[in-house]
C-alpha cells in the first residue's frame, strides 16, 4: 500500500514537472482541483523556489490557508514573505479554529491584529485564548469547538439540539462531552451511543466515565502518548479546576507524531525538521557550518589521542591499517544503543529510575558482541600480519570500546536531558568522540605497552 502511495505520489509531481515546463498552467490548474490541501502543500516542498512560486500562484486562494498550515515553516515563510494584511485575512478566512491558531502564530506581527480584528467575536476570543497557551501543550493543539450537553437531559433532547445545529456542527464531531452547570467535566457521549439508545434515557445513564480529560498544560508528546495508549480519536483538554476548554483530535496528534519523527531523524545529522530541502544555499551553509565546526574540534579531539603514539605508529605501520577497525565497531555500537535510549525518552520509556537496567543489559550486550567481534576480528589481523600478539591486542581494544559505547550511549541522552540539550541533536557527535578517543587511546596504549 504504502509502495502504491509513493509511486501516486512520484507520478503527480513528475506530471506537474512537465506541465510547468511547458508552461501550460491551465493544466496545472485543473491538476490542483483534484487534489487536497495537504497534497499541494505535499507539491510545493517537493518542488525547487522558482516552480514552488508558479505553483503557489495558482492556487486556489480559497485553500491558501490549508495550504500554509500543511508546510514546513521555512516553506511557509517562503511562500509568505509578500503576503499583505488583505491576503492574510483571506488565508485564514476558512480555517479551523485549531489550524487558524497555527497560522496566527506564523504570521508577522504587523498583520496579526488586522486579523484577529477581522474575526467575528466569538472566533476572535476562541483564538486568543487558544494562543495563551504554548504550541507544543495540549492548550496550543486543542481546537475550542466542542459540543457539550448536561447530564440529566434525555438522548431524545440532545439528538433535537444537534438537528438544530445543522451545519454548524464542529467537524470531526465523534463524540459529546458531558458537563455540570459549571462547565466542569464529567465525561463523554460517543455518537454511537446517542443514536442506538433509549432516546428516553438520559445521558447521565448511557455516557461513559472512562476517557480521563488531559491537562491544558500537558507536553505534546504526552498528549500523543495518550492517544497511543488508550486508543482514541479525540480527546477533552481541562484547566487545573477541571472546567472543559476543549477537545484534541487525532488529526491534531498525527502532526506531532510525524514531527517527533522527523525531529529525531534529522536531528541525527545536525538539521532541524523544518529545513526545506531547496532552502537557499546560504542559509543551508550556515546552518550546517555550526555542526561541521562542531565536528571539527571532535575530530582534533581524536586525532590529539593519535599523535599522542606518533612513535608507536611509526615503529609498528599494521596498527595504522587496523585503527580504524576499532573506532568504527565502537561507533556503530554506540549508535545502536544511542538509538534505543533516544526513543526510550521519546515515548516517556527511560527516565533516571530505570536507566541503571537498561545501563545494565547494554553492557552485558557489549561484552558479549566484544567477545565475539573480538575473536573475529583478531583471527583476521593476526592472519593477515602473523602476528599473535597483534591479534589479542585489537580484541581486547575492540571489547573495551564497545563497553564504553554501550556505557556513553545508554548515559548520554540522559546527560543531556539533563541538561536542557536535545539528545536528538547533539548525542551522535558526542558518541563518536568517546568512541573515537576511546578507541584509538585503547589500541594505541595497548600496543605502546606490549608491542613496542
Amino acid at each position: 500500500m504504502s509502495a502504491a502511495i509513493e509511486n501516486t505520489d512520484d507520478l503527480r509531481l513528475a506530471r506537474l514537472q512537465e506541465i510547468l515546463d511547458s508552461g501550460a498552467m491551465h493544466s496545472a490548474q485543473r491538476l490542483l482541483k483534484t487534489l487536497t490541501p495537504a497534497e499541494i502543500a505535499h507539491l510545493l516542498e517537493s518542488l525547487p523556489p522558482t516552480k514552488r512560486e508558479i505553483l503557489w500562484s495558482l492556487v486556489d486562494p480559497a485553500i491558501e490557508g490549508e495550504v500554509l498550515v500543511n508546510v514546513s515553516d521555512e516553506v511557509q515563510a517562503e511562500l509568505v514573505k509578500d503576503m499583505d494584511a488583505d491576503h492574510w485575512r483571506a488565508a485564514a478566512e476558512n480555517l479551523d479554529l485549531d489550524d487558524l491558531t497555527d497560522l496566527v502564530q506564523d504570521m508577522p506581527e504587523t498583520v496579526v491584529g488586522e486579523v484577529l480584528s477581522a474575526l467575528d467575536d466569538q472566533r476572535r476570543h476562541r483564538v486568543e485564548a487558544m494562543l495563551s497557551y504554548p504550541e507544543d501543550t495540549a492548550g496550543g493543539l486543542m481546537n475550542t469547538d466542542t459540543v457539550t450537553v448536561r447530564p440529566e437531559v434525555t438522548l431524545d433532547v440532545v439528538l433535537r439540539y444537534l438537528r438544530r445545529l445543522g451545519e454548524d456542527m464542529p467537524a470531526d464531531t465523534d463524540a459529546l462531552f458531558v458537563v455540570n452547570r459549571d462547565d466542569e467535566y464529567l465525561g463523554v457521549l460517543p455518537l454511537w451511543k446517542l443514536v442506538s439508545g433509549n432516546p428516553d434515557d438520559t445521558v447521565a445513564e448511557v455516557m461513559s466515565l472512562n476517557l480521563k480529560p488531559l491537562p491544558v498544560d500537558l507536553s505534546a508528546s504526552e498528549v500523543a502518548r495518550y492517544f497511543e495508549t488508550h486508543d482514541v480519536t479525540s480527546a477533552p483538554v481541562v484547566d487545573e479546576q477541571g472546567h472543559l476548554l476543549g477537545r484534541i483530535t487525532v488529526d491534531d496528534v498525527v502532526d506531532v507524531i510525524r514531527e517527533e519523527g522527523e525531529h529525531q531523524f534529522m536531528g541525527q545529522a545536525g538539521l532541524s525538521e523544518e529545513e526545506d530541502m531547496f532552502a537557499p544555499v546560504l542559509s543551508s551553509t550556515k546552518r550546517r557550518a555550526v555542526w561541521l565546526g562542531v565536528n571539527l574540534l571532535t575530530a582534533f579531539l581524536a586525532s590529539w589521542v593519535i599523535g599522542l603514539f606518533q612513535d608507536t605508529l611509526s615503529k609498528y605501520v599494521a596498527l595504522a591499517v587496523l585503527m580504524p577497525i576499532v573506532a568504527s565497531m565502537g561507533g556503530i555500537a554506540g549508535s545502536q544503543t544511542l538509538t534505543l535510549a533516544i526513543r526510550g525518552i521519546a515515548l516517556g520509556q527511560l527516565s533516571g529510575k530505570n536507566a541503571r537496567h537498561l545501563l545494565l543489559k547494554e553492557l552485558a550486550v557489549g561484552i558479549l558482541n566484544g567477545i565475539i567481534w573480538a575473536v573475529v576480528v583478531g583471527i583476521i589481523a593476526g592472519v593477515w600480519f602473523d602476528d599473535t600478539r597483534l591479534a589479542a591486542l585489537i580484541g581486547v581494544a575492540i571489547i573495551i570500546n564497545l563497553l564504553f559505547a554501550a556505557f556513553s550511549g545508554a548515559v548520554l541522552p540522559l546527560l543531556l536531558k539533563r541538561f536542557g540539550i536535545d539528545p536528538a541533536l547533539a548525542g551522535s557527535v558526542l558518541l563518536t568522540t568517546v568512541t573515537d578517543v576511546v578507541g584509538f587511546f585503547a589500541f594505541l596504549g595497548l600496543a605502546t605497552l606490549f608491542l613496542v
